[in-house]
């Protein structure tokens, strides 16, 4: 069996997300210490035949339908015709710090179930967006990144463990105090990466609750209030300074020009160089 295409993205050492497409075939997968969850992205049904934790599933997949394979489980697969899927692994340990981060009680116990051919709506819509990442070869919107696989994580959680944990939730946004002081921390660090852990680090909670109250008190995400702060210092430096438009993207965190113009063009409906014209 050869490998067609991929294309990857990762999150350090927690998770892994690969585009993958295959001729007509077969495979045996283990993954030790990953859970390892698959999106059929095929145009029309394909059928499959798959082996796991002694069951064994033989259909078709539509597009949009998974197949989960908890960490340390042997898996059998074999498809007929062009096989084009989302694999993301998440490393036991992620998912475990997760629920150790918004789970009360004993998380060593919670283990995810094998699944068959089921649907997912939320998973659905949080690989869909990984996807847009590996494509677009997105590697340093790391916030959004973190954000997208805390979701996934507490989502896996919440739906496919064997055993349902109860999930706190956090109403009301945060503290304008906190609020403040997180505010501050992006203002200073716009030129570096910002990861959301850094971020929940500052006020000793939960990625997951931190994006949640983030959210409440804004009414955007980390991430957009993020881009929305280096497209503002951008706007600044075009208006007032000479400087090269490669460099103010740089000072403003994105990783290229065109990174810039992108993000740019997104929010205000112009390009850098007809900004600074205008």
């Amino acid at each position: 069996m050869s490998k067609m295409a991929i294309e990857t993205i990762q999150a350090p050492a927690q998770v892994q997300v690969e585009l993958l497409q295959y001729p007509s075939g077969e495979a045996n997968c283990l993954f030790e210490g990953e859970h390892t969850l698959y999106m059929s992205l095929a145009p029309r049904p394909l059928h499959y035949l798959h082996s796991q934790d002694g069951k064994t599933y033989t259909g078709l997949y539509q597009r949009g339908e998974i197949l989960i394979t908890p960490a340390n489980t042997p898996l059998f697969a074999r498809w007929e015709g062009q096989e084009n899927c989302l694999q993301i692994r998440l490393t036991d340990e992620f998912v475990r710090k997760v629920a150790r981060e918004t789970v009360a009680g004993d998380c060593d116990r919670i283990t995810l179930q094998p699944k068959f051919h089921t649907r997912d709506p939320q998973f659905e819509s949080i690989s869909t967006m990984l996807l847009n990442e590996v494509q677009q070869g997105s590697l340093s919107n790391q916030l959004y990144v973190d954000s997208l696989s805390n979701i996934l994580a507490v989502n896996l959680l919440r739906q496919h463990a064997t055993t349902r944990p109860h999930l706190p939730t956090y109403e009301g946004g945060l503290p304008s105090r906190q609020l403040r002081q997180v505010l501050d921390y992006i203002d200073a660090h716009l030129d570096q990466e910002i990861k959301l852990a850094d971020l929940a680090q500052l006020l000793d909670i939960s990625q997951f609750h931190f994006s949640r109250l983030f959210k409440q008190s804004l009414g955007i995400s980390p991430y957009q209030y993020l881009l929305q702060q280096r497209v503002e210092c951008a706007k600044k430096l075009l208006k007032n300074t000479d400087r090269l438009i490669t460099d103010i993207a740089f000072t403003c965190g994105f990783n290229s020009h065109s990174h810039l113009s992108k993000q740019f063009k997104q929010l205000t409906g112009m390009t850098p160089k007809a900004y600074r014209s205008s």
